[in-house]
């Protein structure tokens, strides 16, 4: 994710500002302290960085790795579910009794190039990265969880004795700037202890200041409670919502973790993904982009392609996505192809097909006699005209015939409009 870089210079001086200000103006009022409970914890401004970054990797890699067939629900589905088609894959691939922690010994990751992963994440567009972690409260068949499950949820010596000691020790120990919590939807906040965590973490946590969380802490929390909103796996408002909130996608269309069977149409193509990326940010949000690597760690070439494609398209038209804001209109009233964003007192329009007359027809914005258009990669300006009823025809610059198909998605950058 795109990120604002934090160091320690200043911090002197800083303390000296703090000292001189306290001696001017009186005592230095403390900084809010949040109360475990929602009202509290929704209150919390969302830290500005999350809002400005617009494009994030998602990696889901684990034990599922290594069968890679199905999805990462691999367990529940084989163990929990026994459904026929994963208790045939296991009989004829592994040997009799397997279990699914035969499994991970065989999650090697021979070939895990950390620095690599890095390198492509910035190259996908993720040029300054911050780094999140996932983690799920529920284990579908841990004892202490199905212990605590039978009680109907009156015990929780699963919460208090694995799921919160394991957060507080991933906040401790790796000082993540975002927590991404999953999980959380069998059992209530009075079970998972959530809100507790929570004020803990907003308020005295080593990234006190910086975190940035989901809304999956609890049942019924999901696009009612945290910090952005989730609200659903490749989640879709329609409208302009009122709070800030993500959506999560996947190459991959049917799984989130790595598939040894997947077929390339059941792969986004680049058009595809750069069509969500324009839709979620136009209505305020953050695109997170799903990779699944492979048991020995490595981003299989597709998907790197996919990132790639991502990052070259960001690289010219970026600037109508990073730290922009919804403009007072999301879409053009007449197409699904034209998308709207802004910056300060610049508006983007973001047109996914390009038209056969090269005229690309805006009727939501309204020129002025300042009025100036150009094109995101394009050097000068773009001639435009007023539309007859309302809006503006600009001529877009001349494309030579190709036998290849054309990128997807452009942008014209409006100055001078309301």
């Amino acid at each position: 994710m795109a990120a604002v870089a934090l160091t320690s210079r200043g911090s002197m001086a800083a303390g000296g500002v703090r000292w001189l200000v306290a001696a001017l103006l009186g005592p230095v009022l403390a900084a809010p302290r949040y109360r475990p409970d929602w009202a509290s914890l929704d209150a919390r401004p969302l830290p500005a960085w999350f809002d400005q970054a617009k494009v994030g990797v998602f990696v889901h890699w684990g034990v599922f790795s290594v069968p890679a067939w199905g999805s990462e629900w691999f367990w529940w589905h084989w163990r929990g579910e026994h459904r026929p088609d994963y208790e045939r894959f296991v009989q004829h691939r592994f040997p009799p009794d397997t279990t699914y922690a035969d499994f991970a010994p065989h999650f090697t990751a021979h070939d895990f190039q950390p620095r690599e992963w890095a390198q492509l994440f910035r190259r996908a567009g993720a040029s300054n990265i911050r780094y999140g972690l996932y983690h799920s409260l529920l284990e579908w068949f841990n004892p202490l969880y199905l212990a605590d499950k039978e009680s109907d949820f009156k015990t929780q010596n699963f919460v208090l004795k694995k799921t919160m000691p394991e957060l507080y020790d991933l906040v401790l120990k790796y000082k993540p700037d975002l927590i991404w919590s999953d999980g959380d939807w069998e059992a209530p906040e009075s079970y998972w202890n959530s809100t507790s965590f929570l004020a803990w973490l907003y308020n005295d946590s080593p990234v006190k200041d910086t975190v940035v969380v989901n809304d999956r802490w609890c049942n019924n929390c999901s696009c009612h409670h945290g910090g952005f909103y989730n609200c659903a796996d490749k989640y879709k408002p329609g409208t302009l919502p009122t709070h800030k909130w993500e959506m999560c996608s996947s190459i991959d269309k049917l799984s989130w973790g790595y598939r040894s069977n997947m077929d390339i149409a059941e792969l986004m193509d680049e058009a595809s993904i750069i069509e969500e990326l324009v839709q979620t940010v136009s209505f305020g949000g953050n695109y997170l982009l799903n990779v699944g690597p492979t048991k020995e760690g490595v981003i299989v070439p597709i998907f790197q392609e996919r990132l790639l494609a991502l990052g070259r398209w960001l690289d010219t038209n970026g600037e109508a996505i990073y730290e922009s804001k919804p403009w007072r209109v999301q879409m053009e009233n007449s197409t699904d192809t034209v998308w709207y964003t802004s910056k300060g007192p610049a508006v983007y329009a973001i047109f996914l097909i390009w038209p056969q007359d090269n005229v690309l027809k805006l009727s939501s914005p309204t020129s002025s006699p300042a009025t100036q258009v150009t094109m995101l990669g394009f050097a000068g300006t773009l001639k435009w005209q007023k539309s007859p009823g309302k809006g503006l025809l600009i001529t877009l610059p001349y494309m030579l015939p190709s036998p290849l198909p054309p990128q997807s998605g452009w942008t014209v950058k409006l100055e001078g409009v309301e």
